[in-house]
């Protein structure tokens, strides 16, 4: 699940940015291209809710690393932009809604916070049922079936 959200993360930042702008995955500590997107998702927990019913919260972290030298000015600009094309995602057909995003600049790297959180369920596998049953038993020399 938290890789299909991830996936999504990257259609909905390639489709406001474009190309131009690369989206990772996985860290890279040397030859990364600029600008660019680094996408990781931090903390997933999983809470049952009822019967087999479970609440997972998934918080992301994306952050944003400029080209310009106005580091801060177009962190800021691009943070604005994510607010919006982040609100909301299509994981699997589903709709999830963006909740608790915040924002801050780190020496000179945006770092952008959004929560999907949603409840899934687990199906239990099938166990085929029996179709009849017969018992016989005797009491006291009488055969009851």
């Amino acid at each position: 699940m938290i890789n299909s959200i991830i996936d999504s993360i990257s259609i909905a930042l390639n489709a406001e940015f474009g190309d131009r702008y690369k989206n990772y995955k996985e860290e890279k500590k040397q030859d990364l291209e600029e600008p660019c997107f680094f996408i990781q998702c931090l903390n997933p927990t999983q809470r049952l809710f009822l019967n087999k019913r479970y609440f997972r919260k998934n918080q992301f972290c994306i952050q944003y690393f400029p080209e310009t030298g106005d580091k801060n000015e177009e962190c800021l600009a691009v943070a604005e932009r994510l607010l919006e094309c982040l609100e909301y995602l299509t994981v699997n057909s589903d709709l999830v809604m963006g909740t608790k995003m915040h924002y801050e600049v780190i020496d000179g790297i945006l770092h952008f916070f959004v929560n999907y959180d949603m409840f899934v369920y687990k199906i239990a596998e099938t166990v085929p049922i029996m179709e009849e049953v017969s018992a016989e038993t005797s009491v006291k020399g009488q055969v009851i079936t």
